[in-house]
């Protein structure tokens, strides 16, 4: 699989707690912050949680 680049771009303010957990574990705190993974299940699945506060891109 390749590797994928996760950026927050919307708040996290008045979100649900595992929503804001599943953020911290992405180690995405700040606005605009970028973190880069290994593509995985686990990774899809954190993504695809909080896929509407977050910006996903295929690094080739």
């Amino acid at each position: 699989m390749g590797k994928i680049r996760v950026t927050k771009i919307k708040s996290s303010i008045n979100r649900p707690k595992d929503q804001k957990a599943t953020l911290v574990a992405l180690g995405l705190r700040k606005m605009n912050q970028s973190n880069e993974f290994e593509a995985n299940s686990a990774v899809n699945g954190m993504i695809n949680k909080v896929k509407h506060l977050v910006k996903v891109e295929e690094i080739k």
